[in-house]
């Protein structure tokens, strides 16, 4: 798998689209130019013998890590750029040298064709966005989450499917190798009978943008969606969930736009059944004091520990950008240090793994299927909080992740 190392952000910027009265006529653009190629198709109807063309819609902060990768990937051709702020666009098709700029995702859709569509939205745009492109026959690579519940993200799988087209979405966490160390761990009984784990990501919350705090996003979906991740990853899909989620902070003073009221959660507690007696909490919030805020190299602790019968094990740093994993076991007390090498993985990787598997037919770790789960759990966490009560979910995914 191809990937150039960039440091992690979490900066987003705001990016809010309208409607979709043309986008046939970009999928028919796309189409004919197809057909006038003549190029031979594999089943998702995309020409393996070309890269793949990217468009990119929403411009802030993360575009500036997605960008640069997308850029030195040979998969890739970066098309077009779109945002609703058109001088953002503009800024980043400049830097990037990306020949076309739009301002709304109907331009997009009906200007150069592309094949896939990299969303790097407000995370409560997603949903809309994906279903339109994938309507106008897009492939979608979507920042978290793909949708806004299970439902609508299933809906849009079999939408994606009866067009022909694939979804996928954040996080990529399970393609790390230290994910894999622990994934092999787990598998070959260094630890023996898996009781526990526990995860946790928070800082003291963004002030650059309101919709992390908006109906719809929340710090479960900014932040704990890594871990919620990982620890289904490691133990498997959950089977219930029982959460408590709070609001400690009521209003935020957001950069260019003043104080805001607080309505989606800034501080949640989850704990998941995996069954076969596994249990695993994660804790995340925007009110959690951390001297090295959003630097993930700079995080040296557990910030996932797995508990055993006969060992025990933490992974070093966060999962979106982890420098190590400590085994110990019964026959070794002292933690020993592995997969201290992160070559090859980078939390920003996603689109471009995506667009190699378009070409080539590699299938990448991370399936849409697991990140719908992720997004069941969420949705879960706040009704267990509503109603005080134990839910259980419908959902599951191919596992284990790692063979």
């Amino acid at each position: 798998m191809w990937a150039q190392s960039i440091d992690r952000r979490q900066f987003i910027g705001q990016t809010a689209v309208v409607g979709a009265a043309v986008a046939v006529a970009g999928r028919d653009a796309l189409s004919a130019e197809r057909a006038a190629t003549g190029a031979a198709a594999d089943k998702s109807g995309i020409d393996a013998t070309k890269k793949i063309r990217v468009g990119v819609i929403g411009c802030g902060s993360v575009s500036g890590r997605y960008l640069p990768h997308l850029s030195e990937c040979p998969f890739v051709e970066v098309v077009s750029v779109c945002d609703i702020i058109p001088e953002r666009a503009a800024a980043r098709g400049k830097e990037f040298h990306v020949a076309n700029q739009y301002p709304h995702i109907d331009a997009m859709l009906a200007g150069t064709p592309f094949e896939l569509l990299v969303n790097l939205t407000d995370m409560q745009e997603h949903e809309r966005l994906n279903r339109q492109a994938i309507e106008a026959g897009r492939n979608i690579w979507s920042e978290k989450p793909i949708a806004n519940s299970l439902a609508a993200g299933q809906e849009l799988l079999q939408l994606a499917k009866a067009k022909g087209v694939r979804v996928w979405g954040a996080p990529v966490v399970v393609a790390s190798p230290q994910f894999a160390a622990m994934a092999k761990a787990i598998a070959a009984g260094e630890l023996g009978a898996i009781a526990s784990a526990k995860a946790d990501y928070g800082h003291t919350g963004p002030d650059w943008s309101e919709f992390f705090y908006k109906e719809g996003g929340g710090s479960m979906p900014d932040l704990g969606v890594y871990n919620l991740t990982t620890l289904t990853g490691l133990l498997g899909p959950a089977k219930s969930v029982t959460a408590m989620t709070s609001i400690v902070t009521p209003t935020r003073k957001i950069y260019e736009k003043g104080e805001i009221n607080v309505e989606a959660e800034d501080n949640a507690l989850v704990l998941l059944d995996h069954g076969d007696a596994k249990i695993s909490c994660v804790q995340c919030g925007f009110n959690f004091f951390n001297p090295h805020g959003h630097e993930g190299k700079a995080e040296s602790r557990h910030t996932v520990a797995i508990y055993g019968s006969r060992g025990s094990m933490g992974l070093v740093g966060y999962d979106w950008e982890p420098l190590g994993v400590d085994v110990a076991t019964e026959a070794r007390p002292e933690f020993e240090r592995r997969a201290t090498d992160a070559e090859g993985y980078v939390w920003q990787q996603g689109a471009s793994e995506v667009a190699e598997c378009l070409a080539t037919g590699k299938e990448p770790l991370f399936t849409p299927e697991h990140a719908l789960h992720v997004v069941e759990i969420m949705t879960a966490a706040r009704e267990s909080q509503r109603e005080g009560r134990r839910i259980e979910l419908a959902s599951t995914f191919k596992w284990p992740v790692v063979q």
